[in-house]
């Protein structure tokens, strides 16, 4: 069996540079001793996920686990929203952040913890749920981070805010919670710090990006409108069907014809439906849209050619101005994530210090997204830093490289973190990530 790049944990160096008088074998020893209960912790939250908005029972669970640590613990914060402080001296103040919410999926990866949960959306639909994206992930390791920072108040000084927060997947809890006055009510960071598991990425690797780290994501709806009537005779109507056909084409000329080639969007036309029958021409055809931009200047000059191209379409077709298109941007915006670099740098740092630097890869940025992205949006402009942690079997991750084929995604009915060196490296990234930027005593 491969020794995992977690052993590296203590191999050469002490965390002494890190902490003051804490060793590397020490924190590996201490994280060894939390992962029993973590993996258990971990494998009943993946079995037990919960839809963006109804994530009670999870929140209850992080209420409950931060509570037993002597933490300052306010539930319902923005919805399920939970927030645990930590306070120990003068000194900076440090947030670290999880988010709590499964996706509608059906999972199919066989494991013996396997999600079996389903629930009634808020379409009132019954759906399966799964935590395809690794949120339980994520919740275990800031449990584990409270857990170790909360054992060795004697190390640092400063104040550290834990945040459990709902509906990521909905693109709407940040900004949920900080409308329900998370950085009034709370000691307000001094920094804001998240990982990601990445299905790309081996188990006991770490990745980081300094700058542009995730997306601006939007959802637009358009509704295209033409004038119905008998298949047999086109000619006495105005077809929405073939203006779909020509507007799904001439949005493609937006990505390779309208944006700079050192500039990176995106535009997916992923849904299209209209008509009911054969020879029937249907009034309208609705398209569905995801549109990914970094900069808020690309976004609006993107939404704005959107906007142009679907009426220059309608307009070349005929379309009387009272049946122009609907354009619809959805109120569920995910801004770009946006890693301070000299943050993201410290975080490098403490990161090759403890794992060793071929542990510790530079990413590119990414067309996902992630409403952390929120915490550094406020007036105060809060550096923030994600980065992201291997989750695949370092094995797996090896053969799709030889062989070309890709490992699942996350999102995907297979995606399976493997849990014990995921976690473990989790936890001690995350309590290093803390340690570099807390007082130290």
């Amino acid at each position: 069996m491969k020794r995992l790049p977690l052993l590296l944990l203590g191999a050469t160096i002490t965390l002494a540079e890190l902490c003051a008088g804490a060793d590397a074998e020490d924190l590996r020893a201490r994280v060894a001793k939390e992962y029993p209960s973590l993996g258990q912790l971990y494998r009943e939250l993946h079995a037990q996920p919960e839809l963006s908005f109804q994530e009670a029972k999870t929140a209850a669970r992080l209420v409950a686990e931060l509570q037993s640590l002597g933490l300052e613990v306010t539930p319902n914060v923005g919805g399920h929203g939970v927030v645990g402080v930590l306070r120990n001296g003068a000194g900076p103040t440090v947030m670290v952040r999880c988010d709590l919410d499964g996706l509608p999926v059906k999972e199919q990866t066989g494991l013996p913890y396997a999600s079996q949960a389903r629930t009634t959306n808020d379409l009132g639909v019954e759906v399966d749920v799964m935590h395809a994206c690794g949120h339980d992930v994520h919740i275990t390791s800031l449990i584990g981070t409270a857990r170790l920072l909360a054992g060795g108040k004697d190390r640092w000084s400063g104040t550290l805010v834990f945040v459990g927060q709902p509906a990521e997947e909905r693109g709407a809890g940040a900004r949920a919670m900080l409308a329900d006055g998370l950085f009034r009510r709370f000691p307000k960071p001094d920094f804001c710090l998240a990982l990601h598991v990445n299905a790309e990425m081996a188990a006991g690797t770490l990745g980081v990006v300094e700058g542009w780290t995730l997306a601006n994501v939007d959802s637009v709806d358009v509704t295209l409108r033409g004038t119905g009537g008998h298949g047999a005779w086109p000619h006495t109507t105005k077809d929405p069907v073939v203006l779909a056909a020509q507007t799904v084409l001439a949005l493609q000329t937006i990505v390779s014809r309208e944006t700079d080639p050192l500039d990176s969007a995106v535009v997916t036309v992923g849904s299209i439906h209209g008509g009911s029958k054969h020879n029937v021409i249907p009034d309208e055809v609705k398209l569905q849209l995801t549109v990914r931009t970094f900069s808020d200047e690309m976004r609006a000059k993107t939404i704005a050619s959107i906007r142009r191209i679907v009426r220059g379409q309608a307009l070349s077709a005929g379309i009387a101005e009272e049946r122009m298109p609907v354009v619809k941007v959805a109120d569920e915006f995910t801004p770009a994530c946006f890693s301070q670099p000299e943050l993201a740098r410290r975080v490098r740092s403490a990161f090759q210090g403890l794992f060793g630097a071929t542990n510790v890869v530079t990413r590119k940025p990414v067309m996902g997204g992630e409403d952390f992205s929120e915490y550094g949006r406020t007036a105060e402009k809060i550096p923030l830093c994600l980065f992201w942690l291997g989750a695949v079997e370092p094995e797996r991750v090896a053969e799709s490289e030889r062989t070309g084929v890709a490992l699942p995604s996350l999102h995907s009915a297979l995606f399976r973190p493997v849990p014990e060196p995921t976690i473990k490296t989790g936890v001690a990234a995350m309590t290093a990530a803390v340690l570099e930027l807390i007082g130290k005593r």
